[in-house]
């Protein structure tokens, strides 16, 4: 890669020239994806992580100094603490779901068989959206649990409200295929 060809990427894109962002993701966006990819598993949530980076370093443009680093060393620092944010969160939530099915085996002999169905249903779901990466967790969950609009979301997370359909969109299509195939609600 050349030097010369970072360095301008880096003035134009510390100016914040538009141009320069989607430069640096042509760049760049192959490695921050690779380095999501290992460590998440999915390419959905690679293609998530990957995208996070590229908002980050635009919205954090002005804290990238040339002189104490290269351009893929900064994006790479950026990729590895949204990748350890997302393993921590990954595990709190786990750690969500397995009280909430605790709780739910201690009141399953106060139960109706109806409502033993319900809690069933809440824990399987609740698994299947602990499975999945920010912001989709987010989103899905201001979109369905405080039941705002898309347009409320995006305004909430500071997201583009393309991008906050986008993955409503590919949530529910994924969290379907897995509920289909795990035998689950429906």
């Amino acid at each position: 890669m050349d030097s010369g060809a970072d360095g301008d990427i880096a003035v134009a894109f510390r100016k914040g020239d538009p141009d320069s962002l989607a430069r640096l993701y042509e760049r760049y966006g192959a490695l921050v994806y690779t380095l999501a990819r290992r460590a998440l598993g999915t390419p959905e949530d690679a293609e998530d992580l990957a995208q996070q980076v590229f908002v980050a370093a635009w919205r954090s443009r002005d804290t990238f100094d040339p002189a104490r680093g290269a351009l893929p060393a900064w994006l790479t620092a950026i990729t590895r603490n949204k990748i350890a944010d997302q393993l921590r969160a990954r595990r709190r939530e786990a750690a969500r779901v397995q009280s909430a099915a605790q709780e739910a085996v201690r009141e399953m002999p106060k139960l109706a068989p109806n409502e033993l169905d319900q809690v069933v249903n809440r824990i399987v779901l609740a698994d299947e959206l602990g499975r999945l990466g920010e912001p989709q967790r987010k989103i899905m969950t201001l979109a369905f649990y405080t039941d705002l609009t898309h347009e409320q979301i995006a305004a909430t997370l500071g997201l583009p409200l393309g991008t906050v359909k986008s993955h409503i969109r590919r949530t529910l299509l994924r969290l379907r295929t897995r509920l289909e195939a795990d035998g689950g609600p429906r």
